[in-house]
């Protein structure tokens, strides 16, 4: 068996869709070194929809297609890489971060998961043939081409009865298939009030798909009765499917915070729980999932990965090329007692002016360089002194680190 090569990145992008892509354009054309790491086709899911028009740039609307391969384009014109895999397992929590294939290692100093997700299907018969040829996961995508035509929705949750009044504002008429009584809709009372009042929508339930029919598009969802088991067969322009979604997040599991439906949590800058880890698109914590707040997702992580590269080669750099012994002091703004002892430090720097270069870091507002220091406790003194370095961890005071300073 062949030993796994290992290779060395700026950045990996775990997930190759829009979000993955942006991501790519913008790390690339900063100079990073940087791979997409994309397990099936190259674009994620928007490949499937047959238009977007609602993406800004294209007034005439452009195929889901289309539209990925010219942001695939434009990440090759900026020399990122990618590789064709499935991600077999990850190890984020170090400063360089090791995302294994089943071939090889990739090495990076900043991971972006854009992994995604994908729409739970009904498992009918003939539904794959009819993926992205009249079945459907996107309302706002696929709205407009159904003016004063006949869809259909699979689903009883919240989400699918707001997608099918939403789609009255275009459709003739929304046939809603709920598996349930109508007493036992599981969405909130004001919808299901909502959408029994609205005359262009259509229950049928205690029903499932059977199996879809068509030729090259589809044309028709054939639904079946739980409690009499007889056929449906609605002719239908569309079917949208709202019966879940389920993000990609498996192998990161105790490992980085999530909902409990498993979407990633981040803050504004995209950063996750692990610092130097960024999760952007579908997979993340958030309102809308669409290719262009997937593009936006991308392009916010990107930038702020280099923001945070560019601090850390900073901080290496100075340590590395000041000549003079150094005392850094590593603290947590937020503890009281803590703070005291940086009024020691401060007092220190001035008597030592000149012969100590002083580095006050507060781990609150930096906690990566923890690491990066090789820090187990806080408070924390790391003396460096004619190429050796001392940690004081326990029973800091101005005597004890003047003592170890006249031994070094």
């Amino acid at each position: 068996m062949r030993e796994k090569k290992v290779e060395q990145y700026d950045v990996v992008i775990i997930g190759g869709g829009s979000a993955g892509l942006t991501a790519g354009i913008y790390a690339g054309r900063t100079g990073l070194k940087t791979l997409i790491i994309e397990q099936a086709l190259v674009g994620g899911l928007a490949i499937n929809m047959n238009e977007i028009a609602n993406y800004p740039g294209f007034p005439e609307g452009i195929t889901g297609k289309g539209l990925m391969d010219l942001f695939y384009q434009q990440a090759k014109r900026f020399k990122v890489n990618f590789r064709l895999t499935d991600v077999q397992g990850v190890d984020l929590e170090e400063e360089i971060k090791k995302i294994r294939t089943y071939r090889d290692t990739y090495e990076a100093k900043v991971v972006i998961i854009a992994s995604g997700g994908r729409p739970k299907v009904t498992g009918a018969k003939n539904e794959d043939q009819y993926l992205g040829k009249g079945i459907t996961f996107c309302s706002v995508c696929d709205a407009a081409v159904n003016i004063g035509k006949v869809v259909v929705v699979i689903g009883s949750g919240d989400m699918a009865i707001e997608e099918s009044l939403f789609l009255t504002k275009f459709a003739d008429k929304v046939v809603l298939s709920a598996t349930t009584d109508c007493d036992k809709i599981d969405c909130s009372d004001d919808l299901k009030n909502l959408a029994l009042n609205n005359p262009k929508i259509e229950i049928r339930w205690n029903t499932i798909v059977n199996h879809f029919e068509g030729d090259t598009q589809l044309k028709k969802v054939v639904l079946k009765n739980l409690k009499t088991n007889e056929l449906d067969a609605i002719g239908c322009n569309t079917c949208f499917e709202f019966i879940g979604y389920i993000p990609n997040t498996d192998i990161y599991k105790d490992i980085i915070h999530m909902t409990d439906k498993g979407y990633i949590i981040t803050n504004e800058n995209m950063e996750t729980n692990i610092e130097g880890v960024y999760a952007i698109g579908d997979i993340r914590d958030k309102f809308l999932r669409q290719v262009v707040t997937c593009a936006s997702d991308g392009a916010i992580a990107s930038v702020h990965a280099e923001k945070y590269l560019l601090k850390n080669k900073a901080f290496k750099n100075k340590r590395m090329k000041v000549e003079k012994p150094s005392i850094t002091f590593a603290y947590n703004s937020i503890e009281e007692d803590q703070s005291q002892l940086l009024e020691m430090i401060e007092k220190m720097e001035l008597e030592l002016k000149g012969q100590y270069f002083f580095y006050i870091i507060d781990i609150y507002k930096a906690k990566g360089l923890m690491e990066k220091l090789h820090i187990k406790k806080i408070p924390s003194v790391i003396i460096s002194k004619n190429g050796t370095e001392r940690q004081i961890t326990e029973l800091i005071t101005e005597d004890r680190i003047k003592e170890i300073i006249a031994k070094m």
